[in-house]
Order: C-alpha cells, then sequence, then structure tokens
C-alpha cells in the first residue's frame, strides 16, 4: 500500500524534514508533489525512527510546509538502459539532453551498482591505446585498471581528455566492442560545449555515452552522475560485452559536492573539511572497474581531478592514489613552457603495466625501454640539479649528453599536437632514436639483445 504524506515539518536549504514514515529505507527515491501540479524527485539521506530526511534534486523553492504531498516509491535511484544509449548526451542524472527524446529502456539498474565479488575478478590483461606517447609507453592503460590523471587548475586536462576520447582504441582490429563513456561534473557552459562540438566533429561521438552535469545543476545531481555513468558502462560492458572506458571529469568538484552536502546534514567534517567516509565513497566509485571471469566486457576507469594549490598531498588526490593503481602526473613547470600534454614523467606509473605489455600485446622491448626511459630522464634531472649549481659549461660529457636528451625527450617525445595519434610502434621507436642520442654503456637497463636490434645506428630511420 502506497502512503502519501501530507505536509512537511522542515525546509532547510535543499533537504526537507518529514515526521510518522514507517518503513523508510536509505537511499529510497520519494516524489513531492506542489499544488501547482508539478513534481520534484528526491532521495531519502537520512532515518531516525520514523524521521526521514530528504534531498530534492530540483532544490526547495516553491515547497510548501503544508500542502506539499510526498510518497516513497520503494525503490532505489534507478537508471533506464539500453545499448540505444551510445551516441547519446544526457544529464548528471540520465536525463537526454540531445532533444532525440528518451531511450526506450532494455534494462533498469539500480545506480549504485552491485560490488564485484573479488573471486570473480580477472586480472586485468592487454591495453588500451590513446595515441598519446607519455601515456602508451611510460603509464600505459590496461584494460580493466583504474587510472587517474592528477591535473591543477588552468591546465591542459580537459584537451587531454578530449584526446583521449577522440583517439582511444583497443588492439582489435575491428574496435567494434569498444565504447567510451564520459561523465562531466560541475564544467562550466562553455566548457561543456566544448566537449560536445569536440566529439561532434570528430565523429566519435556515436561511440560516446556522455553525462554533463553543469557548475549551476543541484550537487546532489552532481553526486549522482559519476553513478549513473559507471551503470550505463557496467551495462554495456557485462551484458552486452563491450569494452568500455570511463572517463571522469572532475573528481574534485565530484568531491567538494560530497563536502557541501554532508555539511548540509551538520556531520562531523574530516580533513580541510571534506567527509570522513570520503575515502569509502571515492571507493565504491573507483572499484566498479575491472573485469568479471566469464563475461568477454571491462570496465576501465580514467579519473580526471584537479590538485588544488598544486598539492598531491590534498585529500582528494591522496585518497584516491590509495584506491587506483597508479596515476599520471601533469607538471605546471612542463605546461608553461609549452610541452603538451605536459606529462611529469618521474611520479607517473601504472602498477598494472607490467602484465598488459610486452610480446603478444605491444612489443617485446616494451618494457625494457620503458623502464630505460624513466632512468635516463631521472639523471636528466640529476644532471640540471647540477647544472644549476656550478654552471652548464662545467658539467661532465655524459652530463651534457643527459641535458641534450632531456631536452629532446620533452620537445619531441613527450610533446605532440592535440590531433596527433602517435602508434605503439610509432612511440617506441622513437624512444630508441632518442636513446640513441646517450653513450650506449649508460643504458644499463636494457639486456644486449635489444640493444644490439634496436641501438645500432643502422637501425636509424
Amino acid at each position: 500500500m502506497i502512503l502519501e504524506h501530507i505536509g512537511l515539518s522542515e525546509i532547510n536549504g535543499s533537504l526537507v524534514v518529514l515526521d510518522h514514515v514507517p518503513g523508510a529505507s536509505f537511499e529510497e527515491i520519494v516524489e513531492l508533489r506542489l499544488d501547482n501540479g508539478s513534481t520534484r524527485t528526491g532521495r531519502i539521506i537520512q532515518i531516525d525512527g520514523e524521521r526521514i530526511v530528504v534531498q530534492v534534486f530540483e532544490g526547495t523553492r516553491g515547497l510548501s510546509l503544508t500542502n506539499t504531498r510526498t510518497v516513497c516509491t520503494g525503490r532505489p535511484m534507478e537508471m533506464s538502459l539500453s545499448p540505444e544509449m551510445l551516441g547519446r548526451v544526457f544529464d548528471g542524472v540520465g536525463r537526454p539532453l540531445d532533444g532525440l527524446g528518451d531511450i526506450y529502456p532494455k534494462a533498469v539498474r539500480d545506480i549504485n551498482g552491485q560490488p564485484i565479488n573479488p573471486v570473480s575478478r580477472v586480472y586485468p590483461r592487454n591495453y588500451i591505446a590513446t595515441g598519446i606517447s607519455s601515456i602508451d609507453a611510460l603509464t600505459t592503460l590496461i584494460r580493466g585498471q583504474k587510472l587517474p590523471i592528477f591535473s591543477g587548475s588552468g591546465m591542459k586536462h580537459n584537451e587531454l581528455a578530449v584526446q583521449i576520447v577522440r583517439q582511444a582504441k583497443i588492439s582489435d582490429e575491428d574496435g567494434a566492442d569498444f565504447g567510451i563513456v564520459f561523465a562531466a561534473m560541475g564544467v562550466k557552459n562553455d566548457v561543456a560545449d566544448y566537449f560536445r562540438r569536440s566529439f561532434e566533429s570528430s565523429g566519435v561521438l556515436e561511440r560516446v555515452v556522455m553525462f554533463l552535469n553543469l557548475s549551476n545543476d543541484p550537487i546532489i545531481e552532481r553526486i549522482l552522475t559519476p553513478r549513473c555513468a559507471l551503470t550505463a558502462a557496467e551495462y554495456l560492458a557485462f551484458e552486452h560485452g563491450m569494452h568500455i572506458l570511463v572517463v571522469m571529469t572532475d573528481m574534485t568538484s565530484y568531491a567538494e559536492a560530497n563536502r557541501e552536502f554532508s555539511s548540509s546534514k551538520g556531520e562531523i567534517p574530516g580533513r580541510k573539511g571534506y567527509p570522513g567516509y570520503l575515502y569509502s565513497d571515492l571507493a565504491s566509485l573507483y572499484e566498479r572497474a575491472g573485469m568479471i571471469k566469464g563475461k568477454p566486457g571491462s570496465v576501465t576507469q580514467i579519473p580526471i581531478l584537479t590538485m588544488p594549490n598544486d598539492d598531491i598531498t590534498h585529500p582528494v588526490p591522496d585518497l584516491t592514489g590509495y584506491i587506483t593503481e597508479g596515476q599520471i602526473v601533469l607538471d605546471r613547470t612542463l605546461d608553461g613552457t609549452g610541452v603538451y600534454p605536459p606529462v611529469s614523467v618521474l611520479p607517473s606509473l601504472s602498477r598494472l603495466m607490467k602484465d598488459g605489455i610486452g610480446e603478444g600485446f605491444t612489443r617485446a622491448d616494451h618494457a625494457s625501454l620503458s623502464n630505460q626511459l624513466f632512468a635516463s630522464y631521472n639523471k636528466v634531472m640529476d644532471a640540471r640539479a647540477l647544472a644549476s649549481v656550478i654552471g652548464e659549461d662545467e658539467l661532465s660529457g655524459t652530463d651534457k649528453q643527459y641535458i641534450a636528451f632531456g631536452k629532446a625527450f620533452e620537445q619531441r617525445f613527450l610533446t605532440q599536437a592535440p590531433t596527433e595519434n602517435r602508434s605503439i610502434a610509432q612511440t617506441l621507436n622513437l624512444g630508441w632514436e632518442l636513446l640513441r642520442l646517450l653513450p650506449r654503456e649508460e643504458l644499463d637497463r636494457v639486456d644486449d639483445e635489444l640493444l644490439n636490434r634496436y641501438y645500432h645506428p643502422a637501425d636509424q630511420e
């Protein structure tokens, strides 16, 4: 039996309080009906006996304490799903924004998802090519992995996100079972328009499911946006066998919405005002990536977040780093010198790349080449630090070669145009070309067999 509750006990910001509501469930969806015939949607966020607190999605403006009629639906927040979602644009809670009408649902799922049983998880193998050398060679993205990008305010992470969406592909020849779910949270109108226009003009929108939450949308929608996006990804991956790459930007906006939401409920704040459960909340999103035994699809995540004041110890990047399998860090100094994408090589890593590259995946020399590039660039940093003290003219001949290698590495390997799509072979060959700037005896991370094959000047193209 469905009961209709007339009147509200209290209105506080976007929250309303009702008393004498028996049998309510946490995160249950409620409908609030106004005198003018309109309906608003809310979600139960707190229960104290028969007293419930409801977060109203559309805000509480115009609600009446005496005449508002509230009905508990008896179900959580659900989302209509269909393969027709590919090529469509939705708002933060899955309502179409592209004017093409509602989708015809083939399934309806709880947006909170179902936890993946650890026993049924498949260890991630194989890789997703992004066409970006600094990612493909040094921090390879593996199917089923969660690999965040740590950026800073004003840096080119939006351009990088668009390039990844435009160029990403799996190693299978046809790539027909590859798709992308893109979720933007708390973005301004011009940024949202940039994302849409970029995907449409490049022709990749047909394989993208796009969720846009604008900065002037209610914060509750911002909290639901990544859950809706991951629900769509899980449906396409595990019920239709697709390999889905989920790009979510900006997770800092999501965390700040969580902080505001927590504050409105009167919860005790943790570090920098964020709720104490931020770690488990982020984990509930990131752990929805992976592969499941017996199902051909996979969900891979690239969450993008901006570090306030470029502080990598800030709670959002700090907790993200604990949960995910590596990180790609963008550097403001490189960005200021015109390097795009400004990937800071040394603090960036992909913990799963060792098992998804090499013979049968990329190329047999990939792992050794990657290790050598890391080691050589680390010596570049040492040589530059020494040069800042004694001057570059006083450096040894080997250190001067490292300085030259560092400049070439940043200008030719790290730097590429936003429209440049390099194959994995082009990227690896370029890496060897740059290593030839160094003496052979300095390449101590590569065995002689690979050096004989790739280092010899006769191999230069």
